[in-house]
């Protein structure tokens, strides 16, 4: 069996797209899914499974998802080895300790790419945020206090493009990783 992350966006936020984890959970495992656990209530699923279809799988998720809670939901699915090989290629200045810089890991959910995401947000400000795509993620830093400052902060909210991303933070995401 292989160990894989599915992302789901925007559940649990500010009380909009409810979905309790032990139903998640459940739904996984109904679907064929083993050893299934949920990080946090923020739709971060790890399980295994002995299929290779990624992109089919995330199909049939958002599948049960919509049957199951009445909610339609873009779910990203990644191989754990997949999210350790992005995580190994982070920039040196993403995900370090410093309190000031706010480190996300954009998931760009198929079959947007990188260069379609990048060009409809257009170029962060230097001064106050950082990009580098790297496969299906792009890795984004922003100083916390200057958030509001930045390019990409209310365009990946926009309705034009996130239901093309999920993001995550560094920590999630390395938390995840390590699961």
């Amino acid at each position: 069996m292989k160990r894989y992350i599915a992302f789901l966006r925007g559940i649990n936020i500010g009380g909009k797209n409810k979905i309790s984890m032990p139903d998640l959970k459940a739904g996984f495992e109904e679907l064929g899914s083993a050893e299934v656990k949920t990080y946090l209530n923020s739709g971060n699923v790890i399980f295994s499974r002995d299929e290779n279809d990624k992109e089919g799988f995330s199909g049939r998720l958002e599948t049960m998802i919509n049957e199951r809670f009445n909610l339609d939901i873009p779910t990203f699915v990644i191989s754990k080895e997949e999210l350790e090989d992005i995580l190994n290629n982070a920039p040196s200045w993403w995900g370090n300790d410093n309190k000031e810089t706010y480190d996300n890991l954009i998931f760009i959910l198929p079959p947007t790419t990188s260069i379609e995401v990048c060009r409809e947000l257009g170029e962060p400000k230097e001064e106050f945020e950082k990009i580098k795509a790297y496969g299906k993620a792009i890795f984004w830093s922003f100083s916390r206090e200057d958030y509001q400052k930045t390019n990409w902060w209310s365009k990946t909210a926009s309705t034009n493009i996130s239901g093309r991303l999920t993001i995550r933070t560094a920590n999630t995401a390395r938390k995840i990783a390590g699961m």
